[in-house]
């Protein structure tokens, strides 16, 4: 137990090689409004709504309509889909689980948006530009 606290507490890089070698970067962020959190549009659309961030599923309490804000999602997530208009991830790319998802579900969705559970806070209104990449605070 004692190691599973440490380990969860470690940040891994956001891409590393097979090789081990840890690729940076940054996004281009001269076509998003000042203060936006740039990241990958992988469902179009633009949509505001309250944030709900959420680090667990088991601890979602999602409304209809809220904006779903996490690390990342996999395929136990997707009876969340049915209720939120947004999704924000901090992991993904446009083949992951929540870009495929929202997709087919007609969401606004952006992903690989970094520290996006440590900067928004739960509940505060955000806007969601799935077609642009970014999203804003409200």
């Amino acid at each position: 137990m004692k190691e599973y606290e440490v380990y969860e507490k470690l940040t891994p890089p956001r891409v590393m090689t097979s090789e081990g070698e840890i690729v940076t970067g940054e996004y281009d962020s001269g076509k998003i409004p000042r203060g936006s959190l740039a990241g990958v549009a992988v469902s179009a659309g633009v949509i505001e709504g309250r944030a709900r961030v959420v680090l667990k599923l088991e601890d979602a309490d999602i409304e209809e309509g809220d904006i779903l804000v996490t690390s990342f999602t996999d395929p136990s997530w997707t009876p969340l889909f049915i209720s939120v208009k947004g999704l924000v991830t901090e992991i993904g790319g446009l083949m992951t689980h929540g870009a495929v998802i929202t997709r087919e579900y007609g969401l606004p969705a952006v992903v690989g948006v970094e520290n996006a559970t440590k900067i928004i806070k739960d509940g505060q209104r955000i806007r969601v530009n799935g077609t642009e990449g970014y999203v804003e605070m409200l």
